[in-house]
């Protein structure tokens, strides 16, 4: 007689705490390959002769919408075969004449996706459940292997992340909530993942195999279709239309809004958006260790060249050209860890991604997976657009003036250092870590000076073998002799209602005495480069006396620059000294005004379960009433879901406190963050961490 299943045990509670996906589910089995998994199958009737039904019964795995053995997405397999690490496996753990427990094995290389599994005995196939394969960090033969457990605890499991903006002298933490674990996001992903593969007519599951493809379809998914993409491509100026990217407070609800909107785009594809969701929600959800990263000081657009140049005219006032290169203030990407089977050793680890749009010869796209350490090594003919990266981080920026008769002068001392203080979330805290080295040797190192030599020996193999060069080199300096030095000094961050101070010092280095104009502007700015507004002007006539100095200090007033500062809220400070030779000497600072007014406390000790209260103050830094402030709050494992509390007016230079009363669920780290918008001010947040004490 063949086997009468009566049901079968998927053992989920204990399989995804091996697993490390008891957070994704309770409900449902979510598995990671290369690790064994444990079930048990309940028979009807007892079965006495074990070996000989062992050895008619099989069972087999598949997944994808055309499973195939050839390429890996169905396999068929014996219960008594050994332990396999390149093939699924399955071995007979327990045997009792009403039931079996059996250890089934995948391999490292199992694609990953929704898995059917059924066991197959003679007469008859019996459905026993359907699993989820993830990528799997904690087995030595996956690509993703992340030997350090506090990094796989950070880069995979870690929801609650940190997003660095502001300016490179100015680094502004901003909260994120990934939602990576959240059960919702896996079906999310694996959407998106499959409507990636159809879009690009890729081999479908096949691909899932490796996380370079992986990365490679997610990437492209985000941005790139602008008709099931998650987000539209913005970056350059105002928000398009959906929620405006500083309304975003996670992952998940960008994810959940993309699905109820049967996946099209639901907002503006910001950088630090965009990275945010392919770190957490996507990559970080499917298995792959991942972190955010912010340049400061970023040549986007570059197209490969390692120029890019900036417009002013001759009062300072920055230009738009019609070129896409720019120099942004901030860049955000991503990196993921990876061995590259498909290159040299030496470039597995982590890996630059960027989801962001960029200006490419084949047209716009994403770029990456790049190895880190071909960028810093100037290996820019390795997979994928190492050379794109390269030159982000290189380039030259040349500063011109424009003058009354539209032709370009170079400003003096107007040339930017590109790629500066590369920030990411540290380890277990919430520090900032600087991972500027892992990119570029230090300014004006001998090792710079070789790398950047290497690539632009290769610029020349390239524009000698081919029509058109993919990489061009840095212009050559201005040369012309310098009389005239300005520099302008300013606070690198305000708090919001600051005044602007200014110090400005002027030099004239030449024999004779020079009649100067200087003008000081305060313009509003882009992340992306791009000009808002003129906020403030003023014009200073000068008397320069040979080889002296002069100094000046310039206040403005917060009533003068407060309008039209732009979601980042960054300020570009220019000086603009013009001799009676029309010698013209440029200065200039960015600064961010970017302080939370929010404030919270926490008592010293909090336990699981037990009762407890949080203090929220705001203060109002303004000289005028906040108006109709609602804070949010949220908190996982402290919150159930998002709270707000509505504020009466809190009037200037005053503060009103809020009491939030909350159960802790969850022991260990706990983030609450606040997220404040009023009349007067817009979309700021805060956000603390308690330990909470187990129960």
């Amino acid at each position: 007689t063949g086997l009468s299943i009566k049901k079968c045990d998927l053992k989920i509670t204990t399989n995804n705490s091996n697993h490390h996906t008891e957070e994704i589910s309770t409900e449902r089995l979510m598995l990671r390959r290369g690790q064994p998994f444990t079930i048990t199958v309940h028979f009807s009737s007892p079965v006495h002769s074990y070996l000989q039904q062992l050895k008619k019964t099989s069972l087999t795995v598949q997944t994808g919408p055309h499973p195939s053995k050839a390429d890996g997405t169905q396999a068929e397999f014996p219960i008594c075969s050994p332990a396999e690490p390149k093939q699924w496996s399955a071995a007979l753990e327990e045997q009792d004449p009403w039931f079996w427990t059996i250890s089934v094995n995948s391999p490292a290389r199992a694609p990953i996706g929704h898995y059917t599994l059924t066991l197959r005995a003679p007469g008859a196939d019996c459905h026993l459940g359907s699993f989820t394969l993830l990528f799997n960090p904690w087995c030595q033969g996956d690509e993703v292997f992340l030997p350090n457990e506090a990094q796989r605890q950070e880069y995979v499991l870690n929801q609650e992340g940190v997003i660095y903006r502001g300016t490179e002298n100015a680094v502004l933490a901003q909260p994120w909530d990934f939602g990576q674990l959240e059960e919702d996001i896996v079906d999310i992903c694996f959407t998106l993942l499959g409507m990636g593969e159809r879009r690009q007519r890729d081999k479908g599951s096949a691909q899932r195999q490796s996380p370079v493809p992986v990365c490679r379809t997610v990437a492209a998914m985000l941005t790139c279709d602008e008709f099931r993409g998650v987000l539209s491509a913005g970056g350059t100026g105002p928000c398009c239309a959906g929620t405006a990217p500083p309304a975003w407070l996670g992952s998940r609800a960008i994810l959940q809004r993309w699905s109820v909107a049967q996946c099209k785009p639901v907002g503006s594809g910001h950088c630090w958006v965009l990275a945010a969701v392919l770190c957490s929600a996507v990559l970080r959800c499917l298995g792959i260790p991942t972190r955010v990263v912010t340049g400061f000081t970023w040549a986007h657009n570059t197209n490969s060249s390692l120029s890019v140049d900036e417009y002013y005219d001759e009062d300072g006032t920055m230009l738009t050209r019609d070129s896409d290169a720019r120099v942004w203030t901030f860049h955000v990407w991503n990196e993921c860890w990876m061995a590259r089977a498909d290159l040299s050793p030496e470039y597995s680890g982590w890996q630059a991604l960027d989801a962001t749009c960029q200006v490419k010869d084949k047209g716009s796209s994403f770029c990456g997976p790049a190895p880190v350490k071909a960028i810093k090594e100037g290996d820019t003919e390795v997979d994928y657009d190492v050379c794109n990266f390269f030159a982000a981080i290189n380039a030259k920026c040349q500063v011109w003036i424009q003058t009354a008769d539209d032709t370009l002068k170079p400003a003096l001392g107007g040339t930017k250092y590109i790629g500066n203080n590369f920030s990411t979330k540290g380890v277990g805290s919430e520090r900032c870590e600087d991972v500027t080295h892992h990119y570029k040797y230090p300014e004006g190192s001998l090792q710079e000076k070789e790398v950047l030599g290497k690539a632009y020996r290769k610029t020349k193999q390239l524009e000698t073998g081919s029509s058109k060069a993919e990489f061009s080199s840095i212009p050559p300096a201005h040369e012309d002799p310098v009389n005239l030095f300005i520099q302008l000094q300013a606070k690198s961050c305000l708090l919001l209602g600051q005044d602007i101070s200014l110090s400005i010092t002027v030099s004239n280095h030449s024999g004779a005495e020079k009649v100067a104009q200087l003008v000081v502007r305060a313009q509003s700015v882009h992340y992306t480069g791009v000009p808002i507004a003129q906020l403030w002007k003023e014009e200073f006539h000068l008397t320069l006396r040979s080889n002296e100095a002069s100094s000046l200090q310039v206040s403005v007033p917060y009533s003068l620059y407060r309008g039209e500062m732009g979601e980042n809220k960054l300020l570009r400070l220019t000086a603009m000294l013009r001799d009676e030779d029309s010698s013209m000497c440029l200065a200039q600072e960015e600064i961010s005004v970017s302080e939370s007014p929010l404030t919270i406390e926490f008592p010293e000790a909090m336990v699981q379960y037990q009762p407890s209260t949080a203090k929220i103050s705001l203060l109002n830094p303004l000289a005028e009433p906040l108006e109709k402030c609602v804070v949010a709050v949220t908190g996982r494992g402290l919150l159930y879901r998002q709270r707000k509390y509505r504020l009466g007016p809190v009037q200037p230079n005053s503060t009103q406190q809020l009491q939030i009363l909350f159960t802790p669920t969850q022991a260990g780290p706990r983030r609450l963050t606040a997220h404040l918008t009023s009349l007067q001010l817009h979309n700021l947040n805060s956000f603390k961490t308690v330990n909470v004490a187990a129960a």
